[in-house]
């Protein structure tokens, strides 16, 4: 297993899991700053390294009139303000070769979102920036496949590689979630994470936006954690139901340290036990 460095964070040490978490999408300064502050304060009570989350832009969205973000450049600085202000390593969505430079030069991952994980520009274009590129399997994807996106990354120069598990789509409106997908990556010998809120997204249930399913996060991101992971990502809120994106399917920030504690306990058995 290749080790990914990340601040002071480490996928696929064997020994600990990572939290990957924030909104899902810049809503404002002040917000953006005060979930983080939450978040690193919950997670170092817990002893859990965080990689802090949001999007600066979400160009996937149900509705052309759905509130996308604050764009690039507004963005990035924000993120920028949480990584100096609370020493948190950041993560946000590249969505076109554009924007790879300048992101880069602030975020300490990109990540590529499922339905874009086989660009081939966009992933050689991360590749050679020379960070940790995280690529999110696509929902219409096999497991097996992303060995594909993979190469593709290494041929761009890319050594630090994360992939990401988030569902597989069967229409109207579903996903589901094949447990098997994670140990099959992990052979891929990267770092792999679930992502348990955009698991139970119901893509376009809502008419015009997507739905969600939050009270299924906690069950999955338990199943996947005793499956055998490297992190977990969670999209969090301080009121899920006056989210600006993905609500629905974002768990509410106050609740996770109950779930965190468990995830915590689980992953230490079966570290353990992989260990024996």
């Amino acid at each position: 297993m290749k080790k990914v460095q990340v601040g002071n964070a480490v996928f696929g040490d064997g020994k600990s899991l990572v939290l990957i978490a924030g909104p899902c999408v810049i809503e404002n300064e002040t917000a953006t700053l005060k979930l983080a502050e939450r978040l690193r304060a919950m997670t170092d009570e817990v002893g859990v390294k965080l990689v802090f989350k949001a999007s600066f832009d979400k160009a996937n969205r149900s509705s052309v009139s759905s509130y996308r973000g604050p764009g690039l450049e507004e963005g990035l600085r924000i993120l920028a303000k949480v990584k100096a202000d609370l020493d948190l390593p950041v993560i946000s969505d590249v969505h076109d070769c554009s924007q790879v430079g300048a992101a880069a030069e602030v975020l300490d991952v990109l990540q590529i979102p499922a339905f874009l994980c086989r660009q081939t520009d966009l992933l050689v274009a991360a590749a050679a920036t020379g960070r940790p590129v995280n690529v999110k399997k696509g929902q219409f994807m096999a497991p097996g496949d992303m060995k594909n996106v993979l190469h593709k990354l290494a041929e761009g120069g890319a050594s630090d590689l994360l992939l990401t598990e988030r569902g597989s789509t069967f229409g109207y409106n579903n996903l589901v979630v094949d447990m098997r997908g994670l140990p099959i990556m992990r052979q891929m010998g990267v770092p792999v994470i679930f992502d348990a809120t955009h698991a139970v997204q119901l893509p376009g249930g809502a008419g015009n936006a997507s739905g969600g399913q939050r009270e299924f996060v906690s069950t999955l991101s338990r199943a996947a954690v005793g499956a055998g992971i490297d992190g977990l990502f969670w999209e969090v809120h301080e009121d899920p139901d006056k989210a600006l994106c993905d609500g629905p399917n974002s768990l509410p920030v106050g609740s996770l340290s109950r779930l965190l504690r468990e995830v915590v306990a689980i992953d230490a058995i079966v570290k353990e036990n992989l260990d024996d």
